[in-house]
């Protein structure tokens, strides 16, 4: 344990364990810096994401006056490379995944061990010495310049909207991210050409934080839209290019299908890819007990692979009764489609105590905005208030329908 002479916050306490009181005789670190100077001379650093850790030793020596620099090895990245397609690279699910027995998370002593357990046996799976030959990495002078380095400083690494303007406090393109300040760091390190005119061009960032990831889509797409920003100019082309549609066959059973998304009818639900698409049908097949023909992923004149198999209720060669098998149907409609809904979305907000809201009236998306208090969006003239009327297009249908499949734990509040 070492003392930062400052409150540990909420979240790494709750991270961690590791709370204030337990830190009080912990040594502070210009006590332990001339240690850490001894045992890591001539070595390489190895560590879990160790430009986080590497970054943070650099600072406090930095605090000290004392240049700091070292070889480092990721166990991250090299796990990428040569224990490919894990679920999770953090350290905890990388060793669980792996058998590497954990004690102590989050304790130095723990996750070195774990570490150093990993790091053996990515030795072994190194064949090729790619790890010896390549993966040391000498450290790396910035090649952020002084007036961009700035410009970062003065970013929150919050959820929002980020809008990159020139000299003349024109925007010339408009983004939005998770994390803000690392969006615009790897705006300001790209080598792709766009990256390269905006390093040139960029006067200032400014940016609206919003919390919920949907508000940040609306925005980003709305203002885009607004603004015309001259490196925004091929976004929202290609990322929704496919849609759930359904119509209903001679025989009375509502058929679901994937389709390109430029069709005139409103979509159940969008997709980026047909992949996609197919992957979410074959999912919906399973929950809501559907026929394999009638969602066109298995294309016969008769009856369906599941139907031989005892898992179809034979719709595909009419032996279900239509009402029943168009009710689940219906269902899977009702749950990934809001047309002719009146409903809320209620997301994250900016803060803790507030929430973000988002207005669909009749299949129409409204508007959103912010609130504190529950009261607000139950009485219907202070929502009016709060909410923001944004323009309800493809684009919007698009963002919210799929925003909704992907995030299961939204709140949804119907209107009467």
């Amino acid at each position: 344990m070492v003392n930062p002479e400052r409150e540990i916050q909420p979240f790494v306490v709750n991270l961690t364990g590791i709370n204030s009181n337990m830190l009080k005789n912990a040594p502070k670190f210009y006590e332990v810096a001339k240690r850490i100077v001894e045992i890591t001379e001539d070595c390489i650093i190895v560590a879990h994401n160790s430009s986080f850790d590497y970054r943070i030793l650099k600072t406090e020596f930095k605090r000290l006056g004392f240049p700091f620099k070292r070889k480092t090895l990721c166990t991250v990245e090299l796990s990428q490379q040569l224990i490919p397609d894990m679920e999770s690279y953090s350290l905890g699910k990388l060793t669980r995944a792996l058998g590497i027995p954990m004690s102590d998370r989050h304790r130095a002593n723990g996750d070195a061990m774990a570490t150093v357990k990993l790091f053996k046996m990515l030795l072994n799976k190194d064949l090729e010495k790619v790890i010896i030959r390549d993966a040391v990495k000498i450290e790396k002078k910035s090649n952020i310049p002084t007036n961009l380095t700035t410009i970062i400083e003065g970013l929150p690494s919050d959820t929002g909207v980020y809008y990159i303007h020139n000299t003349e406090g024109e925007i010339i393109y408009i983004g939005k991210s998770k994390n803000i300040r690392k969006r615009i760091i790897q705006h300001f390190t790209g080598k792709n050409s766009k990256s390269k005119k905006i390093q040139k061009l960029v006067s200032t960032v400014t940016y609206e934080k919003t919390g919920s990831e949907l508000a940040a889509l609306l925005k980003e797409s709305a203002e885009i839209k607004a603004n015309k920003p001259i490196f925004n100019r091929a976004l929202r082309r290609t990322i929704f290019t496919h849609a759930l549609y359904s119509f209903t066959d001679k025989n009375g059973y509502i058929n679901l299908f994937i389709d390109k998304s430029n069709r005139e009818e409103m979509p159940i639900t969008t997709f980026s890819t047909r992949t996609s698409g197919k992957h979410f049908l074959f999912k919906a097949v399973e929950e809501f007990n559907l026929c394999q023909k009638l969602t066109g992923l298995y294309n016969t004149k008769t009856s369906c692979f599941k139907y031989e198999v005892k898992e179809c209720s034979g719709a595909c060669i009419n032996e279900e009764p239509v009402d029943a098998y168009n009710k689940r149907v219906n269902s899977l409609i009702e749950k990934y489609s809001y047309a002719n809904k009146n409903m809320l979305i209620i997301d994250k907000g900016r803060a803790i105590e507030e929430k973000s809201v988002f207005l669909i009236e009749n299949g129409i998306f409204k508007g959103m905005g912010f609130f504190d208090l529950n009261h607000q969006i139950n009485n219907r003239a202070i929502l009016e208030s709060l909410i923001t009327p944004m323009e309800n297009n493809r684009d919007t249908q698009h963002i919210i329908q799929s925003y909704m499949r992907r995030n299961k734990r939204l709140k949804i509040v119907n209107l009467n």
